[in-house]
Order: structure tokens, then C-alpha cells, then sequence
């Protein structure tokens, strides 16, 4: 059945504006997650400056916030990042490094009340804790634990070319003017942080500290046509018993092979309408023929067709696990890097999805988890129930009081 999710955002005036400086990094994972959260801030009267790359000009420019410009080193244009961990930290690190002076010249005579920052954005903590300045992390996955360093950071740190890139970043710490040296309290624990995922996808919920995190949920607002990869609206299709969205989101999309058994799977199933989307890297001429009930696009308004699925093909990224859960949508998972391997079992484990493996996705495996997972009345009242729970943490209202709160600005 077609559901609607809707957050009414109370602009209520604030005590007083503050300069609030959001600092990110060009991809669109990152970006998308907190736009809510600066259009909100703008909207309260706070003058939000936005220091990323100009790739990402046009999102920025949609919340109202003022763009500070800086050239990212980051290989998010083509997506092109080494299978190596500790070279794709470095890649980070190395961007940090080369982004500070750039953004000590922008901010060293304009400076905020206020930093904000996505997990990548490295050079942030230095940069405020050298002005003296309060920093806040926005997180759009998941954060560490009590015991994360024991648990997960000794694996990491034993792999070839770790010593080399804690030295590397010890010396870069000790040299530029942060006040944390410490390489694991730097990366892993940010004196504040809002969590914007829905905290059943946190591993080991129970042992983070909430002194120092809060789960705020999904931010989102209200649905908008206007500006780059808004939230847009979508229509249901007269006639369409059921809806399915396929999609591998913005980072994952070169998969026509995946794409071609998903059309020999759901193509021409009785009452479905299924909206395929292949982002920019696949040609839709590799697809071959087109089936009457699907509908092909490079990109589309993922949250609006959620709203109104009736279930989900995703690469179980944290933004499109946040979205199903949000909008209550069961899932097939078939993760294709980074976290999404883990948060795929984590959907399982919630009773929401079923995990499929690309290299096992077959038309006949695909099909009988749709049919399985769209026709049982424990999953439906699973995914209502992480609905609701999503929606009561808060999401960009919350995180905005709370943003207000830290840096002094609330009444």
C-alpha cells in the first residue's frame, strides 16, 4: 500500500543567529545526509558558511548556505578508491593536509561560532580546536564504541603500511596546531557527535557513549522539486498493484550485468511496477529490452518512491538502509562494498531483508525473495515497527536543537 512520511520543521526564532561553518567533503553520500540540517539552520536566521569542493556548488547553493570553496584531492569523481584501507585512509589524511591552510585562510578572519563536519572532513577538529573554537561531527554512519580500538582499530592498525600512516598522521597532529594529538582519540572520538542513522543500524548501540553521541535519525524534510538531486516527488503509476525500486545508489551503479537479471526478474510480474535505477556509469542500450512495467533511470527521487514501495533493491548503504527502515520498506540486500556488508546482516538480523551476494544473484533467487519478503505479515509488522522507531528519534529537528544547544545559540 502507497505510505506517506512527512517532518514538519518548527522555524521557531532563535536566541541569537550564529555563524555556523559546515566543513565537507565531494561525495554525494556524505553531502545529501546533512542538507536538511543546514537548510534548517539557514532558515533560523543562522548565517551557514560551507566549505567543500565547488563539485558540489548546486547542493550547497539549495539550502541557502554560502559556499567556501576549496579543491578536494579526494577521487570521488570517478570513484576510483584503492581496495587497500590504510591507502585509502591515507588518501583522506593526504587531503586533510593539503586542505587545512585553505581553510585557515578562509576562517582565520571570519571565524565561526560554530564548526560542523562530516566524518571525512579531517582537517576540521585542527582547525577549530587551534581557534578555540566549539566543533560538532555529523555522522552519516555509524561511530565508534567503548572498545571499538580493542575490537576493530587493533585489526586495522595491523595491516601492512599502518605504522607508517599512524606516523604520518602523528607528525601532521603534532605540527598543526590541534589540540588532540592522540591519532586514535583524533579519527575515532569526536568530543561531539550527531549520528544520523537509525541507532538499531549501530553496532553495539549499548556501548556508545551518549555523553558524547546522539542518535538522531534520518534527516530529511519536507519533499522539494527544486535544486540538484533534491528529494523531488514522484507519481505512482495509475494501475500499479505494487511498487519496486532497484537501486545500488550514487557509488556502486557500474553493474549492467546485475541490472540485466533484475529485468529478468521482476520484468513482467503481475501488478508490480518496478523503477530501475542504473546512476551514470551504465549505458541503458547494455540492457537490452526494456519490460512494459519497468521504468529505467540514471537517477531518481529515492526517498519519494520509497514513501509509496512496497519493497526495496538496495546496496544496503547506510543512506538507503536509512531510508527503508525509515519508510518502512522491505529489503533486498546485495551489498557491494565498504560497511554495506554489515549493515546487510544487520537488516536481516532486524527481520527486514534478505541478504543476496551479487555474484548469487540469480533472476530465480531475486524473485523469490521479493515474492517471500512482500508477502509476510511478521516482516510487514517488523517494518512498521523500525518505522516508527526511526521517526521518534528525531531527525532534523532534533539534531538542530541540539546543534543550537551546543554552540549557545537556543533561548
Amino acid at each position: 500500500m502507497p505510505r506517506a512520511f512527512r517532518t514538519a520543521l518548527d522555524s521557531r526564532p532563535i536566541d541569537r543567529p550564529a555563524h555556523i561553518a559546515m566543513v565537507g567533503i565531494p561525495a554525494v553520500s556524505h553531502v545529501l545526509p546533512s542538507l536538511e540540517i543546514i537548510r534548517e539552520l539557514v532558515a533560523r536566521g543562522h548565517r551557514v558558511t560551507y566549505a567543500n569542493d565547488p563539485a558540489v556548488a548546486e547542493h550547497v547553493a539549495s539550502t541557502g548556505a554560502e559556499l567556501v570553496p576549496y579543491t578536494s584531492g579526494l577521487p570521488v569523481v570517478d570513484n576510483n578508491w584503492p581496495d587497500d584501507p590504510i591507502a585509502a585512509m591515507e588518501i583522506f589524511l593526504d587531503d586533510a593536509i593539503a586542505v587545512l591552510p585553505r581553510l585557515r585562510a578562509a576562517y582565520d578572519q571570519d571565524r565561526p561560532d560554530l564548526y560542523l563536519y562530516d566524518i571525512g572532513a579531517l582537517a576540521t577538529r585542527a582547525l577549530a580546536e587551534g581557534q578555540g573554537r566549539p566543533v560538532l561531527q555529523l555522522s552519516p554512519t555509524f561511530v565508534a564504541w567503548d572498545g571499538y580500538q580493542e575490537e576493530v582499530g587493533s585489526q586495522v592498525w595491523g595491516l601492512p603500511g599502518a605504522d607508517s600512516y599512524r606516523a604520518k598522521c602523528a607528525s601532521w597532529l603534532a605540527g598543526c596546531g590541534a589540540a588532540t594529538t592522540d591519532v586514535d582519540a583524533y579519527l575515532g572520538l569526536p568530543p561531539r557527535a550527531l549520528a544520523m542513522i537509525p541507532r538499531v543500524m549501530q553496532p553495539n548501540a549499548e556501548r556508545v557513549d551518549t555523553d558524547r553521541v546522539t542518535f538522531v535519525g534520518p534527516c530529511f524534510g519536507e519533499p522539494r522539486a527544486d535544486g540538484p538531486r533534491a528529494r523531488g516527488t514522484w507519481q505512482r503509476p495509475a494501475g500499479a498493484e505494487r511498487v519496486l525500486l532497484v537501486s545500488l545508489g550514487s557509488a556502486y551503479t557500474r553493474q549492467p550485468e546485475f541490472y540485466r537479471r533484475c529485468l529478468a526478474a521482476f520484468g513482467g510480474l503481475p501488478g508490480w511496477h518496478v523503477v530501475l535505477q542504473i546512476g551514470k556509469y551504465t549505458d541503458p542500450a547494455e540492457l537490452g529490452e526494456i519490460p512494459g512495467n519497468v521504468e529505467v533511470c540514471s537517477w531518481v527521487p529515492q526517498l519519494a518512491i520509497l514513501e509509496q514501495a512496497d519493497a526495496f533493491v538496495t546496496h544496503a548503504g547506510m543512506g538507503g538502509s536509512a531510508e527503508g527502515l525509515l519508510t518502512g520498506t522491505p529489503m533486498i540486500a546485495v551489498p557491494q562494498g565498504a560497511e554495506q556488508f554489515e549493515n546487510a546482516d544487520r537488516l536481516v538480523s532486524l527481520g527486514v531483508a534478505r541478504r543476496i551476494d551479487t555474484e548469487e544473484a540469480s533472476p530465480e533467487l531475486l524473485r523469490e525473495a521479493l515474492g517471500a519478503l512482500s508477502s509476510d505479515p511478521e516482516v510487514a509488522r517488523r517494518c512498521a515497527r523500525l518505522s516508527a522507531e526511526s521517526r521518534a528519534e528525531g531527525g532534523t529537528q532534533r539534531a538542530v536543537e541540539l546543534i543550537e544547544q551546543y554552540g549557545g545559540f537556543a533561548a
